[in-house]
């Protein structure tokens, strides 16, 4: 079971938009509020999304051709966590060679991120789990 695995799409993002109201308030934090924070703190383009109560309603429907503001971050909070246990096995190292070749930390994050959402989508349309296997070896071609 994940840590959001009971939480709805509301709760959800109102714990995003509660970090980062502490953040800008500079009151303290748990620690997975810090790290939500850092997340935001990198996108500039999504923080005014969760300081206005209609934007938080909104949906990001895959077919819209916009970006989900929310999923994007998510999926910087997992690849995170990932780095940070090298879970799976491998992963903190193709980490560290793509941001040798990278201009930036948050640069490098992108483009596996792009291959952590390919990998889920691919996985959640054939009805099963991601494969750490696929993932790694997908992750290794950048």
């Amino acid at each position: 079971m994940t840590l959001f695995a009971d939480h709805s799409r509301d709760a959800l993002r109102a714990t995003w938009r509660e970090a980062w109201r502490k953040w800008r308030e500079r009151v303290p934090m748990q620690a997975l509020e810090a790290q939500i924070a850092d997340v935001i703190a990198a996108h500039p383009e999504y923080q005014p999304l969760l300081q206005s109560d209609a934007a938080l309603q909104q949906d990001f429907p895959a077919q819209g051709g916009r970006d989900n503001p929310f999923l994007h971050m998510g999926l910087h909070l997992a690849l995170r966590e990932q780095l940070s246990t090298n879970r799976p096995a491998g992963i903190a190292a193709i980490h560290r060679r793509l941001m040798a070749n990278s201009t930036s930390e948050h640069a490098a994050e992108h483009r596996m991120i792009e291959v952590l959402a390919s990998v889920l989508w691919d996985a959640q349309r054939a009805g099963r789990d991601a494969e750490d296997a696929v993932y790694l070896e997908r992750l290794r071609r950048l």
